[in-house]
């Protein structure tokens, strides 16, 4: 590619961030999540093969990314964007600043926070270590790299910004535990998508509202009171500061292991 071709390239990408800055994709419903209304120097690599089957699991807990409903445009943040792990399930726009290796009319890229990068002390900051603080750095998925830039890059400049997650149905709570303890993970959060707060509340809890904490990532935990074999609902805020209930979300006879769909936010 000629010089003057990448300076096009370029101009061609900053008018796209221009251009989106003001686009429909950051407008959101009353109460919700507005989002960032600048764009931020960040970088991006990849990992986990061309399947991204090497990004299931992960520091968030969602396990199988696939049967989650996040596919493949996913991303692990680095510690100075994850923020252990309250992060996880944040989505972001990125788009490439990187003319020599970036897709040709790439377009912005949605991604959500699935995982954690961490850092490799053994390394530089500007030679291998991309995930140490306080870089804000995101490994993406390959399928996710590779609609920005050219994998032989390795590593590109992109611009990021936080928009609204948009999710099909209602918060999804997953129960694990045993009867002295309830370890709860939350999927599927529309809106700013990542949870900072929960509470349950059940017969047990004299049907008051009792705060959970963060076990980690996206897994809440409550012990004390034995909930099994009683309904349960959840009270969830997530970083923007909305709630949401889930009234009787788990009926008295919910199993260990079983999955349910409750409210959702706005977006």
């Amino acid at each position: 590619m000629g010089r003057m071709q990448q300076k096009l390239q370029l101009v061609m990408q900053l008018a796209a961030v221009l251009m989106i800055g003001g686009s429909r994709l950051c407008e959101v419903s009353a109460g919700g999540y507005t989002g960032d209304t600048y764009w931020s120097p960040a970088h991006a690599t990849f990992y986990g093969g061309d399947d991204a089957s090497g990004t299931q699991g992960g520091a968030c807990g969602y396990g199988n990314l696939y049967s989650q409903g996040y596919g493949t445009n996913t991303a692990a943040l680095s510690t100075a964007l994850f923020d252990e792990g309250l992060r996880c399930g944040a989505c972001y726009q990125l788009i490439c600043n990187q003319p020599r290796w970036c897709v040709p009319g790439a377009p912005v890229l949605t991604v959500t926070a699935t995982n954690f990068c961490p850092p490799n002390w053994a390394l530089p900051n500007d030679n291998g270590g991309w995930c140490n603080p306080p870089l804000q750095h995101f490994d993406l998925a390959v399928p996710a790299f590779i609609q920005l830039a050219q994998p032989i890059a390795g590593i590109v400049p992109v611009f990021y910004k936080r928009v609204p997650c948009e999710r099909q149905g209602g918060l999804r709570f997953t129960i694990n535990g045993n009867p002295w303890f309830l370890l709860v993970l939350i999927t599927n959060v529309g809106g700013a998508g990542d949870v900072q707060q929960v509470s349950v509340m059940a017969e047990g809890t004299n049907w008051s509202w009792v705060p959970m904490q963060q076990n980690w990532g996206q897994n809440w935990q409550h012990q004390g009171n034995v909930l099994y074999g009683q309904t349960l609902s959840f009270k969830t805020t997530t970083s923007d500061g909305q709630t949401v209930v889930s009234n009787g979300v788990a009926d008295s006879f919910w199993q260990f292991g079983q999955t349910f769909e409750g409210s959702q936010f706005s977006w």
